[in-house]
């Protein structure tokens, strides 16, 4: 079963901007957009830009290298609806301050650190 991870806190993520986190060796970026948390991969299908370096407007992130746009929603290519071009998406939830992203089954919840 897949589980959330608590990956910021709020107000660690300022209105319309992303951050970077990387859980299991999988980057994924957190967006705060009109009062809600959404998380994308981090990585631009496009040419690799982290997407977390970009910013949210109109609920679509724009790529800092080539102003590609995605929805946060659900990670659809918005600049050429008819593609099947998207970036994943995840499930988030809050849970008291902290912000929690689901993973999918396959990813590794450990932060990739050596056991203490």
């Amino acid at each position: 079963m897949s589980e959330f991870v608590t990956v910021a806190r709020q107000g660690e993520i300022p209105e319309g901007e992303g951050r970077p986190f990387t859980i299991g060796g999988k980057l994924i970026a957190v967006f705060f957009s009109n009062g809600q948390y959404y998380a994308l991969d981090d990585v631009c299908p496009h040419m690799g830009a982290q997407l977390s370096g970009g910013w949210v407007e109109n609920g679509a992130v724009i790529c800092p290298w080539h102003a590609w746009r995605f929805s946060v929603e659900d990670g659809r290519w918005l600049d050429s609806p008819k593609s099947k071009l998207k970036c994943g998406c995840y499930e988030v939830r809050l849970e008291g301050d902290a912000i929690q992203v689901r993973l999918p089954e396959e990813v590794d919840s450990s932060d990739g650190a050596p056991p203490a």
